[in-house]
């Protein structure tokens, strides 16, 4: 079903809701543009006047097989029908054993075979923090300048992406931050082809000979692929070497694949295409299939916490679970990293066309379908061109397409993983269509 292309301004119903939402709805959220969703179906999106737009951004990487799929929608009318919360933490069930048992057979790592629920990827980081805390009996944490990790304190500790979420709100927790390899924008020299090295280098003689010993270090924990910052792809081989680094201190590393994981890169876990194991692996959004669920995964030797040391009233939710576990169960599909890479690779080579058509595209990136374009003022300043990338958000969404943003200036393109061709053809024409009247 081909989106319309037209101009979508906000309607009269849309308009009401707005004024409402003005006047009670706290101002800490942060909205791009107008859109007041009535109902939503695959990657189709309507608001409440009747205007329908093309999802690509998967409502921040958590409807990863769409709207209202049909499976996730049978398996929550049944559950709610018998029961919507146990209080997992008192009592036992076998729906949050079931999602477990998926959860742990998806995993590529069979050591990590140990759950902790929580409700949110804020809450999954909280419970890897403190973790990692109790297993090594140390104080201090790495994380890197724009990873994002939660709002909550210990998360918004580890958080560094944008100064308006930690500003007023410390003091934080003994995080000590360091630089992540950008490749397009390399923090620690000009070389890109040495960033992966020079990043480490960084840890081992500024962080470790200056701020903090490595036998003070708990864990380092690392996105993958930096999300709120931009979809940056570090180099391959700086996993790699963070990994080294890690056992050579015996530092636990901790992967956040809250936004990356569940296929999003065309491998169930991100990590995963950088050949390197964690030990602790966090994640939640798309696991849930649009509800609330968080998972903590790390191996029984390391998640060997007393009982009463953590635990949550909601975590382990029925209805929760039960979507959850439907969505697991598409995961498990054998092509469905394979068409995702495809269709990642096809939208890729378009973006790298846009690259070479439009100097205000000064790069374009991503893994699978958590792709992106950083818009510039020109291509040899890297100047960020921030106000131009925030109209055509909105322009883009004037004409019938769902985008976010990410770091500075960028565009994020994360459409659920089963998008029809055609769609992502539709998608990628209005995309065009706005950048070329810049």
């Amino acid at each position: 079903m081909k989106p319309l292309i037209r101009i979508h301004p906000p309607g009269q119903k849309a308009k009401g809701i707005l004024k409402r939402d003005s006047k009670i709805i706290s101002k800490s959220t942060a909205r791009e543009y107008p859109l007041v969703v009535e109902r939503a179906s695959g990657s189709n999106v309507w608001d409440v006047d009747g205007n329908r737009y093309l999802d690509f951004n998967s409502f921040i990487a958590v409807m990863n097989f769409g709207h209202s799929h049909p499976k996730v929608v049978d398996a929550l009318k049944n559950q709610i029908e018998k029961a919507t919360h146990v209080a997992f933490l008192d009592f036992y069930a076998d729906l949050p054993v079931k999602f477990s048992e998926q959860l742990i057979s998806l995993m590529p790592y069979k050591d990590l075979n140990t759950v902790h629920f929580s409700n949110s990827g804020t809450e999954s980081i909280e419970a890897a923090m403190k973790l990692a805390r109790r297993y090594t009996k140390r104080p201090y944490f790495i994380s890197f300048y724009g990873g994002f990790h939660g709002r909550t304190y210990g998360s918004l500790s580890l958080t560094s992406s944008k100064n308006i979420q930690r500003n007023h709100f410390g003091p934080f927790l003994s995080v000590i931050h360091a630089p992540y390899p950008n490749p397009y924008r390399c923090p620690v020299g000009s070389n890109p082809d040495k960033c992966d090295i020079d990043t480490i280098s960084y840890i081992e003689n500024q962080i470790f000979k200056t701020e903090v010993s490595p036998d003070e270090v708990a864990a380092i924990f690392v996105e993958p692929v930096q999300g709120e910052n931009g979809y940056i792809v570090p180099p391959i081989s700086f996993m790699r070497h963070l990994r080294k680094l890690c056992d050579e201190h015996e530092i636990l590393l901790v992967d956040d694949e809250v936004q990356a994981g569940g296929f999003r890169t065309g491998k169930f876990l991100a990590i995963e295409h950088f050949g390197v194991k964690p030990d602790i692996v966090c994640m939640a959004k798309s696991i849930g299939g649009g509800l609330p669920l968080g998972a903590t995964i790390s191996s029984n030797k390391i998640m060997d916490w007393p009982p009463g040391s953590h635990s949550s009233t909601f975590g382990g939710n029925l209805a929760s679970c039960a979507s959850g576990l439907a969505t697991l169960e598409l995961m498990k599909d054998k092509n469905l990293g394979r068409s995702v890479q495809k269709k990642g690779g096809y939208i890729l080579k378009f973006l790298n066309e846009l690259k070479e058509k439009y100097e205000i595209v000064g790069d374009a990136r991503g893994l699978g379908l958590m792709l992106a374009i950083e818009l510039v003022k020109d291509k040899k300043s890297k100047i960020p061109a921030v106000q131009e990338r925030n109209k055509i958000l909105h322009k883009a969404f004037e004409n019938g397409l769902l985008l976010l943003p990410a770091g500075e200036s960028v565009i994020r393109l994360s459409p659920p993983l089963n998008i029809e061709q055609e769609d992502i053809d539709t998608g990628l024409e209005i995309l065009e269509k706005v950048i070329k009247t810049f």
